[in-house]
């Protein structure tokens, strides 16, 4: 660290020579010249990726149209209208032939849903993604997708977005956190670009990606995701992605029987993932090399949609028409069914495809027929089964993902229906807390946490940056004298009393100012003259601490200097060391919070309540 000015360390008071050039930790600057370039670069990023997300749908749409109506056009439609009869078996078999060559010789990281292989690069890899990624997810998903894959082609978007982010960020230099944010930034334009909703894009981010809730992070993803969405208008105009009817305000009873809905989803959402992840397994156990897989996953799909043509691509008009009412009864049960069956068959496969239009699709299915159920039973409650559709929608993606406030506001931006918000953020927040207690690991991170990965899903505060330096330092400073010898201090040591116990020791002027600070290694090195006066053993400023700093930066100091203690000062007096902060400190701090907790928890075990502790 740079040692610091004299008017930013001690305000213009008169100090010792060797206390103006002392290194002191550095506070935290939330929002700086570098979150302005950032940023700046984050949007260009947008940009790009918003053009992609629209290059990737009219691909899809070129390839579907070759695929399943044999003409070269790039009109949006759907493969459930082929003609095809029993050759449609054929067409996925070929997408997933040729999803397998690619990822076997261009990048096997193209397997998979996109979102888990973002967040393993930036759990492990300091988010470097190699940039073949940025071209080869794409044209692979819109393969997969293209042929009759029944995924979204949201997942291989946010991925490229995310590589376009982390090649962005290589090519600049930038720090390992930068990286990530403009890795975040990118995968946060390309939901944005896909759904036109720019606020659940940044919330899915800080769950998933950030790992940190921080201005200079949010600020270049949330001005990305904004981008990306005018991006999208410019394209596509700015109507909902789903459209739906208007929608009256909840009853009381209603919101309970949304929120209980929300829990059944969550319970479904826990097996679904436990399914995926359970053919994944069996396809590891085949005898077969892995490129073949995404093939035989395509029979399934092949088989599924010849008899359910609906199941059949993205789907994305199946939502549409679940959420409005349109699909009821049989048709709606086969529907959800069996596009689990074709999308969890095809994704454990090992393809390439997105997650978010099936679990969407699958759960507003169940969410609509769950609701109809209970419309049935309990006729006077006022369920709206287009809400409960809404509400399955979003619960089951919160549930699987865990991503709550994005499920939230995701199934809000994407209808643009607030009355259903209230309804959305019960049965959200239920599902949420069965999948929490019914299942450890997500659909996003099973697969990290199996090679032994630890995600973080829970952002607090680090104790250590909420308690100050003067609450937890040792006073009154035991301290030595410049002009003392080495073999005066060895005899006052010798002593064993209490205050010469210390394995470290401030050592002052004759004016009683700071110039070092010495460590038993140093006061009893053999080849050190014992006629040695203090002074002359001092190699380097000292590292120094005010009162008001935190825990936190007294330790990231530590770690800077390589040292054990650091003197403590105040600004009132900067050239008086009033107390010292060593690593034993630090864990004491941890100590009390841990023995704190503790009490709570017993407190709260015999049932006495928090005030039981105090």
């Amino acid at each position: 660290m740079a040692p610091v000015s004299k008017s930013s360390t001690t305000e213009g008071l008169p100090v010792a020579p060797a206390l103006e050039a002392a290194h002191v930790p550095q506070r935290a600057t939330r929002v700086d010249r570098r979150v302005v370039q950032m940023t700046f670069v984050a949007v260009l990023i947008a940009l790009v990726a918003g053009v992609i997300a629209q290059g990737l749908a009219h691909l899809i749409d070129l390839i579907t149209n070759i695929a399943f109506y044999g003409r070269f056009a790039l009109t949006p439609v759907s493969p459930a209208g082929h003609q095809l009869g029993i050759f449609v078996l054929f067409v996925p078999v070929v997408g997933g032939i040729l999803v397998g060559f690619m990822a076997r010789y261009g990048s096997k990281s193209i397997r998979g849903h996109g979102i888990p292989e973002a967040m393993e690069q930036v759990l492990i890899n300091q988010s470097r993604i190699p940039a073949r990624m940025a071209f080869l997810k794409p044209i692979s998903a819109a393969i997969a997708i293209g042929t009759g894959g029944p995924f979204g082609a949201e997942g291989p978007i946010i991925a490229t977005g995310g590589a376009l982010g982390s090649v962005v960020g290589q090519l600049l230099k930038t720090t390992a956190d930068e990286r990530k944010i403009l890795l975040s930034a990118g995968a946060a334009a390309g939901m944005s670009a896909t759904f036109g909703s720019p606020v659940s894009a940044v919330l899915l981010a800080i769950e998933l990606l950030l790992f940190e809730f921080r201005p200079r992070s949010f600020i270049p993803v949330a001005l990305a995701s904004v981008t990306a969405a005018a991006v999208r208008m410019g394209f596509v105009g700015a109507a909902p992605a789903f459209a739906m009817p208007e929608l009256a305000q909840p009853a009381g009873a209603a919101i309970a029987s949304y929120i209980f809905l929300g829990a059944a989803v969550g319970v479904v959402s826990v097996y679904i993932t436990r399914a995926v992840y359970a053919i994944e397994d069996g396809f590891e156990h085949l005898p077969i090399h892995w490129m073949w897989w995404p093939a035989l996953g395509a029979v399934a799909v092949g088989v599924i949609g010849y008899a359910v043509p609906r199941t059949l691509g993205i789907g994305y008009e199946n939502i549409e028409e679940i959420l409005s009412g349109e699909i009821t009864g049989q048709a709606l049960v086969i529907l959800f069914t069996f596009k689990f069956i074709s999308w969890a068959v095809s994704l454990g496969s090992g393809t390439s495809g997105g997650t978010l239009a099936p679990l969407f699709t699958i759960g507003g299915g169940l969410g609509a027929a769950l609701g109809s159920a209970t419309l049935f039973l309990f006729p006077h409650i006022g369920l709206d089964v287009r809400v409960a559709a809404l509400v399955g929608m979003a619960a089951i993606f919160a549930g699987a993902s865990r991503a709550l406030l994005a499920s939230v506001v995701f199934a809000f931006e994407t209808t643009m229906q607030p009355l259903g918000l209230l309804p959305l953020l019960g049965g959200c927040t239920a599902a949420y807390l069965v999948s929490s207690l019914l299942m450890k690991h997500t659909i996003m991170t099973e697969k990290i946490a199996r090679r032994g990965v630890q995600v973080l899903t829970e952002y607090t505060v680090d104790s250590l940056a909420q308690t100050l330096v003067r609450e937890s330092a040792s006073y009154p400073a035991v301290s030595l004298k410049a002009d003392m010898t080495v073999e005066q201090v060895r005899s006052w040591v010798a002593l064993d009393l209490p205050e010469s116990r210390h394995q470290g020791f401030p050592i002052l002027d004759p004016e009683g100012r700071l110039i070092g600070v010495l460590t038993r290694r140093d006061l009893f090195d053999p080849n050190i003259p014992v006629t040695t006066p203090l002074r002359e053993l001092i190699k380097r400023p000292p590292a120094v601490v005010f009162e008001a700093h935190t825990l936190r930066e007294a330790a990231d100091l530590m770690v800077e200097e390589d040292i054990g203690r650091l003197p403590v000062i105040t600004r009132s007096h900067p050239s008086k060391v009033v107390a010292m902060l060593t690593r034993s400190d630090l864990l004491l701090a941890h100590r009390k919070r841990l023995e704190e907790a503790h009490q709570m928890q017993q407190s709260i075990r015999w049932g006495k309540g928090p005030s039981a502790s105090g």
